[in-house]
């Protein structure tokens, strides 16, 4: 091929991150839709009386301050190709001082316990050492841009969030944080090479490069085998790391100190925030079966803090018995890019056999370096507190994390229903049918058709879900009208979706309208303040906080929103639906195992309904 056929063929083929500058922006939708579709949703919580007056608030509201608050967003969104990015990443994220290592981050088990790594003792290094190299290789795909662009059909979506897998990590501010992100392409420079492990309580670094060649997985094992044997026969370390799971002024002001006491500490803590990612080795041996991963989830989600950097956009945990988690801090990206790579890094082990099956031959390559920290008394009285502060709150965490394997996609897509749509609508009859009243639930939508987009909220509690319902429990209604509402529910539930892609959502919309009155110095406008709006989930009050993970064999997980709450997140494959659940134990009208089971149950219940009804 002559040089200049070879340059036409690598110029036709798509660069990860060629369309982006192409990507529309972020619309703002129209006042008047975003307000009837919000006054929709408050509907199920409210009696006549109480819609009557939040009615009221909200047309004064459209009329007035809303209406000038709406043309000043307009104005907003005139000069930025996205109108919600640097908002949202403050106002969701950044901004909050709770411990963000418990309440924001994500995890999940890897699958492999499916096909070729069942749990074993002693495979703990060997399959880290193969995930990790599939792990770098997909790393080299990004940075040559290589990694495949995502469509909706053949829209193109927004690849920026792919470059926060790597080299990216929260950094702790007294006031608020910000991300550091230290990832380039090839074509935009140098990009750091090195990993980080953590283990028994101490942190080391190794070059994933040596002489312009990637490490291989026996080469790999090397160092993690020079890193454990340390680890095994000298005293553990201080277990800094655990001061990420600290509430983020304290750790903001932590940090400070560790910097004040030896400048080298901030050239080590630049050295773990510029890092790749962050490699864990634990001690434990979780429990884990392909019906049942709750154990491995349970540790991946609340291990031990002082193996886990709860800043880093990427943990992989690999326990001693062979089984692992991914572990991400939630600021920087959503899960779906996570999952992307874990199913593309998955395929490739698969096409393996979880083996290395290059050469073995080792490289002498420089051993791991040590980060020893300078810490002094308070710092170690510091990480004692810590870690008593993390093991109270976690152990309250109630999770189940069960695959439901009576069908699947396959089956739900044949009754002509959509899967998502399926599981949403019987977790808000599971919800009824556990509490005895509509549960305000939050479901993430991705908005990745525009420049930089992430999320949208959609509201499953409607009307139609709730009329629903209450047919299911209801003796006298017949199958006919039952399924009729439920046919009325999911129409009205794909349409919520199909909205929020297209950024003709409400909840940013009135999250704007809120953040452009706080700018102006303006009083919160009533609709806020209003009952109606923390009932219906407004303001983070969400009781269901959902999301589906997608289509793959990869699942993930975050804690719930509300003490009263619960986590819901689930993956739909062909045969099955795997779920993980999560409440808070301290609370007694709540019971993730229950909600669980029931679900499940009511995946049974209608299905059955379509079989009678003939759908």
């Amino acid at each position: 091929v002559s040089i200049m056929e070879k340059q036409v063929l690598e110029s036709s083929e798509e660069r990860t991150f060629q369309y982006q500058d192409s990507l529309p922006s972020l619309p703002v939708p129209p006042l008047d839709e975003s307000l009837s579709k919000y006054l929709d949703s408050v509907k199920p919580f409210l009696n006549q009386e109480e819609y009557q007056r939040t009615e009221d608030i909200v047309k004064k509201f459209e009329n007035g301050l809303g209406k000038e608050l709406h043309q000043k967003l307009l104005e907003r969104a005139k000069t930025r190709r996205n109108w919600l990015e640097d908002w949202w990443l403050k106002v969701a994220y950044l901004d909050l001082r709770i411990s963000t290592q418990i309440h924001c981050n994500m995890a999940g088990a890897g699958p492999f316990i499916e096909h070729c790594w069942p749990p074993k003792e002693g495979t703990q290094l060997e399959r880290a050492s193969v995930h990790l190299w599939h792990t770098l290789k997909y790393w080299d795909l990004l940075r040559t841009e290589k990694v495949a662009i995502e469509r909706a059909g053949s829209t193109v979506l927004d690849m920026n969030q792919f470059r926060m897998l790597f080299c990216t990590c929260r950094i702790p501010g007294v006031t608020t944080d910000s991300i550091g992100s230290y990832f380039k392409t090839e074509s935009e420079g140098e990009c750091p090479s090195h990993l980080i492990v953590l283990c028994r309580g101490r942190v080391f670094a190794f070059d994933a490069i040596h002489e312009g060649n990637m490490v291989t997985p026996p080469e790999i094992f090397r160092q993690l085998t020079y890193i454990q044997k340390r680890c095994h026969s000298e005293p553990d370390g201080p277990g800094l790391a655990a001061l990420t799971s600290n509430e983020r002024t304290k750790w903001a002001e932590l940090r400070e100190y560790l910097i004040d006491l030896d400048p080298k500490n901030l050239t080590l803590l630049e050295k773990i925030q510029s890092s790749l990612f962050v490699l864990t080795l634990d001690d434990s041996s979780p429990h884990g079966t392909p019906e049942d991963y709750s154990e491995v989830t349970r540790l991946g989600i609340t291990g031990d803090p002082t193996v886990r950097w709860g800043d880093k956009s990427y943990n992989v945990i690999f326990f001693s018995n062979g089984t692992c988690s991914a572990f991400c801090e939630h600021s920087a990206l959503d899960a779906m890019a996570l999952v992307t790579m874990f199913s593309h890094t998955e395929k490739k082990i698969l096409e393996n056999e979880g083996k290395w099956k290059g050469s073995d031959k080792v490289r002498n390559i420089p051993w791991p370096e040590e980060l020893v920290f300078t810490v002094d008394q308070k710092i170690v009285n510091e990480i004692g507190l810590t870690k008593e502060f993390y093991y109270k709150k976690v152990s309250d965490v109630q999770l189940v994390n069960y695959a439901f394997t009576s069908f699947g996609k396959a089956l739900i897509r044949k009754r002509k229903l959509h899967p998502d749509t399926f599981v949403q609508l019987a977790l808000q009859l599971a919800y009824y049918k556990c509490h005895g009243r509509p549960g305000c639930c939050y479901e993430t939508a991705m908005t990745r058709r525009f420049y930089h987009g992430r999320t949208e909220t959609m509201r499953p509690c409607t009307v139609e879900a709730v009329e629903w319902c209450k047919s299911m429990l209801d003796p006298s209604a017949s199958i006919y009208q039952r399924v009729q509402l439920m046919q009325k529910a999911f129409a009205k539930h794909n349409k919520m979706r199909k909205d929020s892609e297209n950024g003709r959502g409400f909840d940013r919309h009135l999250l704007g309208l809120l953040l452009i009155a706080q700018e102006q110095g303006l009083p919160v406008p009533e609709l806020y303040v209003d009952n109606a709006f923390t009932a219906s989930g407004g303001g983070g009050n969400f009781i269901l906080s959902t999301s589906l993970t997608g289509y793959t064999r990869f699942g993930g997980c975050a804690l719930p929103m509300v003490h009263h709450g619960y986590g819901f997140f689930y993956s739909i494959r062909d045969d099955r639906i795997v779920v993980t659940c999560s409440s808070w134990k301290s609370c007694p009208e709540t019971d993730a195992e229950v909600l669980c089971r029931t679900v499940f149950q009511c995946f049974q219940d209608m299905l059955q309904l379509t079989v009678a009804a003939q759908l």
